[in-house]
């Protein structure tokens, strides 16, 4: 065993190599419309070689190998937006510049900032950068550099006001920009009724690690957006969940911030007020006074 494992550690590593490219081309054409164009392709490509090989086909055999160095070429060029996403998605990771009592504060003010709008049926878009920056679209807007609050969310898209259309990109706790343009999704959509909000958001999330929330202008319902997918119709407390779920997944809050020697001081201060209360009650002379 140990002496095929030495002859063969090549062959594992190649194999596990070419299943982790193939598994990220998957992931990366799954949800577009080149995923059909590839498999297509694959499929005719293999049983032509098939055929050929099977079949001593000769004259099939040499166009094949001929073509197959410019459809390689053809194929960079056809699939260069899908490319250019996986490389810039190669390495990323979801890293905030702000401690987690920070987050919580801007996850609650979002969560409060959306659902005023929800309620008001303004429809908004909004972008929460991460570790890819969205300088391009950033362009396409007007610059803000404000710190997100309900009331300017609100005065922004006010559906009279300059800044309506669009979406708004954060960076940390900050509006960057308003108004801004962002790519539509070129991905079949199943569901007919999502305009160019929902589309744009998820369009956004395609190309990006970036998080986008829809509030629909016609029925005031929210959506959020991430990796090219949209989860729809959220009520409110689902919303918020969802938020910490994406932001503080891997950061430990609330009762996940104490060690143990913090829980053993509040079972000690636990104690001490059941003693207290127990002598209080034991005085039973003492008459019932009001707050």
């Amino acid at each position: 065993m140990l002496n095929f494992l030495q002859e063969h550690w090549r062959s594992a590593v190649e194999i596990l190599i070419l299943w982790v490219f193939i598994y990220q081309l998957y992931r990366t054409f799954r949800a577009t419309r080149g995923a059909r164009i590839l498999v297509g392709l694959a499929m005719i490509f293999v049983v032509l070689t098939l055929a050929s090989q099977l079949l001593q086909l000769e004259v099939m055999q040499f166009i094949i190998t001929r073509v197959a160095v410019v459809a390689a070429l053809a194929l960079l060029i056809i699939f260069q937006p899908e490319l250019r996403m996986a490389l810039a998605r190669l390495g990323s990771s979801r890293l905030w510049s702000f401690n987690s009592t920070q987050q919580q504060e801007f996850l609650g003010t979002l969560s409060d900032a959306v659902w005023q709008l929800s309620k008001k049926r303004y429809g908004a878009l909004f972008a929460i950068e991460q570790t890819m920056g969205l300088k391009d679209h950033i362009e396409t807007g007007v610059e803000i550099k404000g710190v997100l609050s309900p009331e300017l969310a609100l005065t922004i898209f006010h559906p009279k006001t300059a800044l309506h259309d669009g979406g708004v990109i954060l960076s940390g706790e900050r509006i960057v920009a308003a108004s801004c343009v962002f790519s539509v999704s070129q991905s079949e959509v199943g569901d007919r009724s999502m305009g160019l909000r929902h589309r744009a958001a998820i369009g956004l999330t395609e190309e990006s690690d970036a998080v986008t929330i829809v509030v629909s202008e016609e029925t005031g319902q929210v959506s959020i957006c991430i990796d090219g997918k949209i989860e729809r119709n959220l009520e409110e407390d689902a919303f918020r969940e969802r938020l910490e779920e994406i932001f503080l997944s891997d950061s430990e809050v609330d009762d996940n911030e104490k060690g143990p020697d913090e829980e053993g001081l509040d079972e000690e201060i636990i104690r001490e007020q059941l003693d207290s209360q127990d002598r209080v009650a034991a005085g039973g002379d003492r008459s019932m006074v009001s707050d």
